[in-house]
């Protein structure tokens, strides 16, 4: 999503290398996505159940 918008940011961290952030999110397993700190989507999906997961609730 943050390819397609210039309204999207998107990072990627190393869980290993940020232990106070893997704390933060509570990172239990990899892929791990969380969206303004409210959504949180665990493991890899298919494109557009991504993209529902991640505009839930907005």
């Amino acid at each position: 999503m943050a390819f397609a918008s210039p309204h999207v940011t998107a990072y990627a961290v190393e869980a290993t290398e940020y232990p106070d952030l893997a704390r933060k999110y509570q990172v239990s397993g990899v892929p791990k996505t969380v969206v303004n700190d409210q959504i949180e989507i665990m493991g890899a999906l298919p494109e557009p159940a991504f993209i529902d997961e991640a505009l839930r609730g907005i």
